[in-house]
């Protein structure tokens, strides 16, 4: 059984990556690289734990359900997650080379927030009170594709910020508040406990894979090596 839900954890990871792989079809990257950005980003998931612990000692006490969603979802999944994402993503590509095309800080900051994304699920699909085959069924059909769109948005902000240095500041600054921003509303939807949010979750996690479809088309169609 353990077996079965390990392979059921890493699953959807496995085959976001695969399609952005797939998708990235002018020029590939190289998989050494890839792979340095997918396990560094599995490693951040404990000191992302670590901070998301002193993240909740602070948290001030006596919060409202609607407060207390709202600081779990924007000050800790939103801004610590993404904000260790975003550093790895760009300690380890601004400046190197193979960063050539716009499609590129797509590929390369989904692989990093998918490699978070798969211990992650790991650690809760395994958990023996709250993980299970329904989490993980749950998780592989929403929270490991999320955090793959968390990449897409950091990654086509970033690549922009590379591209068009004349407003790289504006552009680099976008590559962290939209992915924290987006992840915190989607956290606050399911935590927040009200039911129109949860009845909005579902058109907001369509247009949100439609504007990251959309996101990566448009950095591939501006790709030099297309033709």
């Amino acid at each position: 059984m353990t077996q079965t839900l390990f392979g059921l954890a890493l699953a959807p990871a496995i085959i976001c990556l695969l399609y952005i792989y797939i998708r990235d079809k002018y020029e590939k990257e190289p998989w050494r690289l890839l792979a340095v950005g997918l396990v560094v980003g599995a490693l951040i998931t404990f000191p992302i734990i670590r901070l998301s612990g002193f993240m909740l000692f602070l948290m001030p006490s006596g919060l409202s359900q609607m407060w207390e969603a709202a600081f779990t979802s924007f000050a800790i999944a939103g801004f610590v997650e993404e904000g260790l994402k975003f550093a790895v993503l760009y300690f380890l590509i601004w400046r190197n080379p193979n960063l050539n095309e716009k499609v590129d800080g797509i590929v390369y900051a989904v692989f990093i927030s998918l490699g978070f994304a798969a211990v992650e699920n790991v650690l809760y699909v395994l958990h023996p009170s709250m993980g299970g085959l329904g989490t993980g069924f749950m998780r592989a059909m929403v929270s490991v594709p999320a955090h793959g769109f968390f990449g897409v948005l950091m990654g086509y902000y970033f690549a922009l910020a590379r591209f068009e240095p004349q407003n790289k500041k504006r552009h680099m600054l976008y590559a962290f508040v939209m992915p924290w921003v987006v992840h915190g509303v989607y956290n606050f939807m399911l935590l927040s406990g009200q039911g129109w949010l949860l009845v909005a979750f579902v058109p907001f996690i369509v247009v949100m894979w439609v504007d990251g479809l959309r996101r990566i088309k448009r950095h591939l169609e501006a790709s030099p090596f297309k033709h």
